[in-house]
């Protein structure tokens, strides 16, 4: 026999069955929200994982095109790897639920989630992410949760819980909070410049939202949860701490940690490292351990010295941002580039522009968005740490700083009517220390200026960091967090903004949620930190998008004309729209609704592409002049193309002042001559004369 539970969650029924399917799984939920159904399913291995010193948790979301009535894409017609947004949402899921597992847990625990059916009102993440909670919350594996998630959308200033697909493209917020009985947890969102104070109270009532279903959960997991299961803790030992203390003073460590160099830190700690492994010599236990032995001892000594003294580890004030560089136009030939430095964080981000027709196509289950204008791409090389590892592409952590540098410039960037570009810009990490996204985003703003991208607004962002102590009042913000204060700290708190409101915010945190007084904190924070380093930094460099676009970058002509006459632009099966490509070299996209785009490099040749598409659509009426070239000599006449497609005919009579006996008198194939209309013969066919062109 297997349970449903169903509760009211923003005017839908969300239901959950439990031991219906699944059954072999450490826990599983099948989720339904309107008729949207998400299978969600946690496991976790027998025994921990050896030789590792992180909880090793994996989170799917699966996409499965039959969910919305769709083939997959591709020869196979299989499902293939995951998509960005696929990973956005695991990354999502993920984020809230890490802290909530014992911190000496090593068992393996993978949370998969499959949906199977999309109903456009409710949306599969949310159910996945509802889903992942209440599966790992009835399971044996343990877990101090529950955890629940509320999506939040805006419409003409009004707040939208878990808003439709519709509703989540158009509105002014997307906002995705997920909380614990008593905190926040988790916080992703974008906004269309929603002020600091709008977006907390947004942030609050999804809060209070996920108390309701917390509630839920709760009565699930009184009724069916599973006893938690005993683990083999992999904390280190106490008698290894005292030893290392003994052996490092505290002093001692304290001067080696607290350095504005990263790399002398790191050689200050492996000689620490080195002088423990020569006393261990002998103990292989707890020789194994001295990697994460260090780590807890050097991560102690930095709390401490923070949330008590309020010293940061490179001696800066706990608001104070670290030394900013930018400068624009360092890369030759490109469209557009810039480069933002804050302390050891450096990038580069370089614009490509293209016409309207390489947007990127995406293959997903919202079947209403089949394309995407603005790229953001991010890449983390090796040696930005000082590290040697080969490139495997991408990681999840990659798609979502890019994800998240690409949603901050989502609400400036001007509509396709205004600038008719399909826009990449991807961001090089050359050095990192410390929150790159933010400094990806800086540089993306800068370089999309440069390249004459008009953007509306400047964008900038900045990283805020948490140290707690025993108590919820107990707590320091840090602004503009480096490598170790992320490694060592409780929260990544990143916020992106105009001088008007925010665009984007991403939080991590290590414990277990975040009090109202932190969360605003952290906000106002935020917006101080980025307008210094708009008025201090990045305006210096370059104020304000470029008034066009570069010298290498395409330029490209718009016009409209009657959707009626696309197909005498396009000719048939393309021949017209070819012979005019390959006569000037111009790249042309049409609409359905008759926007024509000319993209090119030389200008005289889009002209030359321009005038002969309107020579085309236009109306022919007499007394128009037009000039073409001969391609046929009849006995009674000569054809003139004066458009890829478009012939007319002047009669013998009508080519020379004087009599003529012959045409090729006067012309031959391959002449260039200018022509009047004179309407249409009895034939229907299009009349030329050339010897009454100087009366017009």
């Amino acid at each position: 026999m297997y349970k449903t539970f169903t509760m009211e969650l923003a005017g839908r029924t969300l239901s959950v069955d439990v031991g219906r399917v699944g059954k072999q799984a450490n826990g599983c939920a099948f989720m339904h929200y309107g008729d949207t159904t998400v299978l969600s399913t946690a496991t976790a291995s027998e025994k921990p994982r050896d030789g590792i010193d992180f909880f090793p948790l994996s989170v799917e979301y699966e996409e499965k095109m039959y969910a919305v009535g769709k083939m997959p894409g591709g020869f196979n017609k299989r499902e293939g790897k995951a998509s960005e947004n696929a990973i956005l949402t695991s990354r999502v899921i993920d984020r809230p639920m890490r802290p909530l597992f014992p911190k000496d847990y090593r068992n393996d625990v993978t949370l998969n989630n499959m949906v199977m059916s999309v109903d456009p009102a409710c949306r599969p993440e949310l159910v996945a992410m509802l889903g992942a909670a209440i599966a790992t919350s009835i399971s044996d594996i343990p877990f101090d949760g529950p955890c629940a998630t509320t999506q939040v959308g805006m419409i003409d200033g009004q707040f939208i819980i878990n808003p439709s697909q519709e509703q989540w493209k158009v509105g002014d917020l997307n906002l995705t909070v997920a909380s614990t009985k008593e905190k926040v947890i988790m916080i992703e969102a974008g906004a269309n410049e929603i002020p600091e104070a709008k977006m907390i109270e947004a942030i609050y009532k999804a809060h209070e939202v996920n108390q309701e279903i917390i509630a839920f959960i709760d009565k699930i997991v009184a009724e069916c949860g599973k006893t938690k299961h005993e683990y083999v803790s992999c904390a280190i030992p106490d008698a290894l701490m005292e030893e290392l203390k003994r052996l490092v003073p505290p002093e001692e460590m304290e001067k080696a940690v607290f350095t504005d160099e990263k790399q002398v830190r790191e050689e200050n700690i492996r000689n620490i490292k080195d002088k423990l492994a020569e006393t261990f010599a002998d103990n292989e236990e707890w020789l194994a351990l001295i990697d994460d032995a260090v780590y807890q001892y050097e991560k102690k000594t930095v709390r401490k010295m923070i949330l008590k003294d309020h010293k940061r580890p490179d001696g800066r004030e706990i608001t104070q941002i670290r030394p900013l560089a930018a400068e624009v136009d360092l890369i030759p030939r490109v469209h557009g580039s810039a480069m933002f430095t804050r302390g050891q964080t450096q990038i580069c981000n370089v614009v490509t522009l293209a016409p309207l027709s390489e947007m990127q196509k995406i293959d997903g289950l919202d079947a209403n968005e089949t394309s995407k204008r603005y790229i953001h791409q991010y890449n983390f090389p090796a040696y930005s740490v000082g590290e040697t590892k080969v490139s495997r592409g991408p990681g999840r952590r990659e798609i979502g700083h890019g994800a998240l540098a690409e949603r901050a410039l989502m609400a400036v960037l001007p509509s396709e009517e205004e600038f008719p570009y399909a826009i990449r810009a991807v961001s090089e990490t050359f050095e990192s220390n410390g929150s790159t996204s933010m400094a990806s985003t800086c540089a993306s703003c800068m370089s999309l200026m440069a390249a004459g991208v008009p953007i509306k607004k400047m964008v900038a962002g900045i990283s805020c960091g948490l140290v707690t102590g025993d108590t919820d009042d107990d707590f320091v913000l840090l602004t503009d967090i480096q490598g170790l204060e992320d490694f060592f700290g409780d929260m990544d708190f990143k916020v992106t903004g105009t001088t008007e409101g925010i665009t984007a915010i991403q939080m991590d945190i290590k414990i277990h949620g975040l009090t109202r007084p932190i969360v605003e904190g952290a906000i106002a924070r935020c917006r101080e930190a980025r307008l210094f380093i708009m008025d201090n930094c990045m305006k210096p460099a370059i104020a304000e998008p470029r008034k066009e676009v570069g010298e290498y970058a395409p330029k490209i002509i718009s016009l409209t004309i009657d959707p009626d006459k696309i197909g005498d632009v396009v000719g048939q099966r393309g021949k017209t729209i070819n012979e005019i490509i390959a006569r000037t070299g111009v790249k042309i996209d049409i609409t359905d609704d008759g926007n024509v785009s000319v993209c090119g490099t030389e200008a005289d040749k889009m002209n030359e592409a321009v005038d002969m598409i309107k020579t085309i659509v236009t109306d022919f009426e007499q007394g128009q002049i037009f000039t073409g070239k001969v391609v046929s000599i009849k006995e009674f006449g000569a054809f003139i193309e004066f458009a890829p497609g478009k012939e007319g005919m002047v009669h013998i009579s009508k080519i020379a002042k004087e009599r003529i006996n012959h045409v090729e008198d006067v012309l031959t194939l391959g002449d260039t001559v200018t022509v009047v209309c004179l309407g249409k013969d009895k034939m229907g066919r299009i009349s030329f004369s050339m010897k009454d062109v100087a009366q017009q």
